[in-house]
């Protein structure tokens, strides 16, 4: 193993180490943080734009089968509806719940949505979600945590390390 490939495969260690700690700190966090922390994701993936209104958390009683909107770009031309379940790991989505995000989307005429879970999706739930006229992205808890560790939300940066290599174009005379 090449000194680069020992360093990528400890990096890989340390990353898939640290995405289990963002689920398990996500699992063990109160539903309404866990929906605040799915809208910050996604506005640190760059929805809602700069505007400070850009997302609202609509999640609660009576919130309609939403738990929050937040708009796809600054001037808010269209908005992207979430649904957030905090639910344990053996415990997965199924259609019913898909199905009833698919109607609260209807409801509120939207065209996209995103369901966030911490744990996973059936297979008929995928199924209902790609044969919806509305645009509906699942997000389960490991991809959830991946994401959020790539925009640095919930975890901050201990140190980076820089690789170089020899230029040899700079070299050349």
């Amino acid at each position: 193993m090449t000194p680069q490939e020992a360093l990528q495969q400890a990096f890989d260690e340390l990353r898939g180490s640290l995405v289990n700690d963002v689920l398990d700190a996500l699992l063990h966090a109160s539903p309404a943080f866990f929906e605040r922390a799915v809208v910050e994701l996604l506005r640190a993936m760059g929805y809602g734009g700069s505007v400070e209104d850009a997302s609202a958390l609509l999640g609660g009683p009576g919130d309609g089968g939403v738990d929050g909107a937040i708009k796809e770009d600054t001037l808010g031309l269209d908005t992207v509806y979430v649904q957030a379940k905090k639910w344990a790991e053996d415990r997965t989505v199924g259609d019913r719940e898909i199905r009833d995000f698919i109607g609260a989307l209807q409801l509120q005429r939207a065209r996209k949505g995103v369901f966030f879970t911490t744990s996973d999706f059936t297979k008929s739930a995928r199924d209902s979600a790609t044969r919806s006229e509305s645009r509906v992205v699942l997000i389960n808890g490991k991809k959830l945590a991946e994401l959020m560790v790539d925009y640095k939300v919930g975890v901050s940066v201990t140190s980076t390390l820089e690789l170089k290599r020899l230029d040899s174009d700079y070299f050349e005379e």
